[in-house]
């Protein structure tokens, strides 16, 4: 029974790390049909920005329970980045072929992380500090950190978010009607070149968010991005490109396979990954939630 408990907490920990990463890559898709390929090193940078971020602060005499307010830099620098790429780099090729769309994002994933190297260096970043004023909790026979907790809310409150903005708002209903059709939208006065930005920057700091709560319980290291981008892949695959709810039930089906498979057989984790998102895509090739085009 330990064992169990502990793996679906792990999971569910696991799967609210994805659902961010998943539903900002879902989101840009969705609106302008890119599949950025440097979503990944959003949430690199992410990660990176908080960690140093933390460290230089802790550095200067900042209390640790204090240091948990400014997790969220390294979402909002994520964001800001986003929010300059898109309309200097991307809006040019959004009337080319997807294979443009693809070299170049890759291209962004490249710089971006080349450049992460040069500003932070190779070192690790860790700032594990920020766990130590959560304490943990005693369940049955093990304890389980409080910061876990505080992730896995972070990925229910976001997607209750995420699911008001698209549902319960006006700029949900501008969102959901650029999507579908951009030339119609901008037609009825829709400033489209906005939304995009918005979009994009809203998907981006969903990236970084993921990166920035993960980084006190995982080191920052270079090369962290293509990872997270390849794992968000699958579950964008299994949930259904386009659809939110997709994105989350595809983090949660990704977060408790991999969570069992490195328990039991850590040698084909990735391996028994990818070979459910192929049997999903066989058996329903628009993924689980996802609409045909």
């Amino acid at each position: 029974m330990d064992i169990f408990i502990l793996q679906v907490l792990n999971a569910l920990f696991y799967a609210s790390i994805l659902y961010l990463i998943a539903s900002g890559f879902t989101l840009i898709f969705g609106v302008m049909g890119i599949a950025n390929m440097a979503h990944g090193s959003f949430y690199a940078v992410g990660a990176f920005v908080t960690a140093w971020s933390l460290g230089f602060l802790q550095s200067r005499g900042v209390e640790p329970w204090l240091l948990v307010f400014f997790l969220p830099l390294g979402a909002i620098a994520v964001a800001i980045l986003g929010m300059l790429i898109e309309p200097i780099l991307l809006r040019p090729f959004y009337q080319r072929a997807h294979e443009y769309q693809l070299l170049l994002t890759f291209g962004v994933l490249l710089i971006i992380e080349d450049g992460i190297q040069m500003i932070f260096g190779s070192d690790p970043l860790l700032v594990d500090m920020v766990i130590a004023p959560f304490g943990s909790l005693q369940i049955f026979s093990f304890r389980y950190p409080n910061y876990n907790f505080v992730v896995i809310g972070t990925g229910l409150v976001t997607a209750f978010l995420l699911w008001a903005l698209m549902y319960r708002s006006r700029f949900g209903v501008v969102l959901r009607a650029t999507s579908q059709d951009m030339r119609m939208a901008s037609a009825m006065g829709i400033n489209v070149g906005k939304v995009y930005v918005l979009a994009f920057g809203i998907g981006s700091f969903l990236a970084g968010l993921g990166g920035a709560i993960i980084v006190p319980t995982q080191t920052a290291v270079v090369g962290m991005g293509l990872e997270a981008l390849i794992i968000a892949f699958v579950v964008v695959a299994v949930g259904g490109i386009g659809s939110q709810l997709g994105a989350l039930i595809g983090a949660l089906l990704v977060a408790l396979v991999r969570t069992a498979g490195v328990h039991f057989v850590p040698e084909i984790e990735l391996a028994v990954l990818f070979l459910i998102a192929v049997g999903v895509l066989l058996w329903r090739p628009t993924g689980l939630l996802g609409n045909a085009p």
